[in-house]
C-alpha cells in the first residue's frame, strides 16, 4: 500500500488547521508531513514514516517556535500615562479627602483624588492612576533655614549697630 496519499491528506488537513489559527503550531507538522510524504516514496515501512513525521515535527517546534514568537511578537506600546507617575504638579482646584479636585501635571489638567485635604497651589506628586483620576499626595515643602543674625557690630566710631534681617 502506498502511504503518500495518506501523508498528502495529513499535510492538507494540517495546513487548513494552521490557516484557521495563528499560533504557528501545526505549521511545523505540515513541514514534517511533507518530509514523511517524501520518505514514503522511498520506503513502505509506516513506522519509519510516522517516526520521521513525529520527531521532525517536535524538533522543528522546539527549535523554531521561540524564534518565530520573537519575530512576530507585537511590540508593547506604552501609554503616556505611565510617565506621569512620580511627576510633580500644582493643585488648581482644592482636593478634599476622597473627593475629586483638580491638579495640573505635565501641563495637563487631571481630575485628582487624595486621602487628605490639599489646598489650591500646593505642590503634589502623582502616585498612581485609578481609571481617569490621578491619585496624588502632597509634597512636603522644606522649611527655610533661619539665618544667624548678628546682634551687634562695632564700627570704627565705637557705636554699636543692630543689623536687621
Amino acid at each position: 500500500m502506498s502511504y503518500w496519499v495518506m501523508w498528502l491528506v495529513v499535510v492538507v488537513l494540517l495546513a487548513i488547521i494552521e490557516a484557521s489559527t495563528v499560533n504557528l503550531v501545526s505549521i511545523w507538522f505540515v513541514i514534517s508531513g511533507l518530509v514523511a510524504l517524501i520518505v514514503s516514496l522511498f520506503t513502505e515501512a509506516f513506522y519509519i514514516q510516522f517516526g520521521v513525521f513525529v520527531l521532525l515535527g517536535i524538533i522543528l517546534l522546539v527549535i523554531t517556535k521561540p524564534a518565530m514568537n520573537k519575530m512576530f511578537k507585537e511590540k508593547e506600546t506604552k501609554l503616556n500615562l505611565e510617565r506621569i507617575i512620580g511627576m510633580e504638579g500644582i493643585v488648581t482646584e482644592e482636593i478634599e479627602k476622597n473627593k475629586i479636585g483638580e491638579a495640573k501635571v505635565d501641563g495637563k489638567l487631571w481630575s485628582a483624588i487624595s486621602d487628605v485635604k490639599i489646598p489650591v497651589n500646593s505642590v503634589v506628586k502623582a502616585v498612581s492612576i485609578e481609571g481617569v483620576k490621578l491619585v496624588v499626595e502632597k509634597v512636603q515643602e522644606e522649611k527655610p533655614k533661619k539665618k544667624a543674625t548678628t546682634t551687634s557690630k562695632k564700627k570704627a566710631s565705637g557705636k554699636k549697630t543692630v543689623s536687621k534681617k
